[in-house]
């Protein structure tokens, strides 16, 4: 599916800060249905605070997000839940049950916001399980016996789980291995297709963002400091953006990136 002139995500005027530290200030984005669209930027730049915004566990000072066309600041409890069902969300660290095993994890949104039975749960689970690419033996596993990467993709397990229109991903690739953080990245964008996701995901992994993104947001001094796809930025004159392309990290991404077209 590609992108289309259908806003998923509005973000007008954001200003967020926390005493007398200014975290967003003037901040706009609007992601389309349909894209892979990128937060990038060095910590403490915002990106997460913007995550949680989205997803209402925090509000910001002023301005607005709108997430499927609905104002998010005043929302009552009710469309807030009504709302969290279209969206997923993996986060950084996966956080997933401890206590549970991993079909019990991807089945956990289920249980708690639909009336199926056990069984059908289940069976859900399962075919979540094998769309990230776990194998059948993961289910019965509790997640400290999986390795890093089979966590990140039972988490991504766990955000399909109702088949969300909107998918969030924090630091997907965080923690991984070049060849574990290259198979999630194919991953997310075979999900992508075969969903018809919109996916807004937060990363600093220079890969991720050359490989996957279609278009990318650079944050920094409280502002979106630039915005489009990966070749468009490229070609900023801004210093902050430009060391993302041209320090020492961002010039291997990039020349790996064009050795393989």
């Amino acid at each position: 599916m590609s992108a289309t002139n259908d806003p998923v995500i509005e973000i007008r005027h954001l200003h967020t800060r926390f005493g007398n530290a200014v975290v967003h200030d003037d901040v706009n984005l609007v992601v389309q249905r349909g894209e892979i669209f990128a937060l990038a930027g060095s910590s403490g730049c915002g990106k997460s605070t913007l995550l949680r915004e989205i997803i209402q566990l925090q509000q910001p000072v002023s301005g607005s997000i709108k997430v499927f066309g609905s104002e998010l600041r005043g929302m009552r409890v009710d469309q807030a839940t009504i709302m969290r069902r279209r969206l997923g969300v993996m986060f950084e660290r996966g956080a997933l049950f401890s206590a549970l095993t991993v079909a019990e994890n991807v089945g956990m949104p289920l249980r708690e916001h639909t009336d199926l039975s056990s069984e059908l749960i289940d069976e859900i689970a399962a075919i979540k399980i094998a769309l990230v690419g776990l194998p059948d033996s993961a289910g019965a596993k509790y997640p400290a016996e999986l390795s890093g990467g089979m966590r990140k993709r039972a988490a991504l397990a766990r955000a399909i789980a109702l088949d969300p229109e909107l998918l969030i991903l924090d630091e997907p690739t965080a923690g991984l291995d070049p060849l574990s953080a290259s198979s999630l990245d194919e991953l997310v964008r075979h999900l992508k297709e075969l969903l018809g996701l919109t996916i807004l995901m937060i990363t600093h992994d220079i890969d991720l963002l050359w490989g996957a993104a279609d278009r990318v947001a650079i944050l920094g001094e409280g502002h979106v400091l630039g915005e489009g796809t990966m070749k468009e930025l490229s070609k900023s004159e801004h210093p902050m953006v430009r060391e993302y392309f041209y320090g020492p990290r961002g010039r291997a991404a990039w020349e790996q990136t064009w050795n393989r077209k």
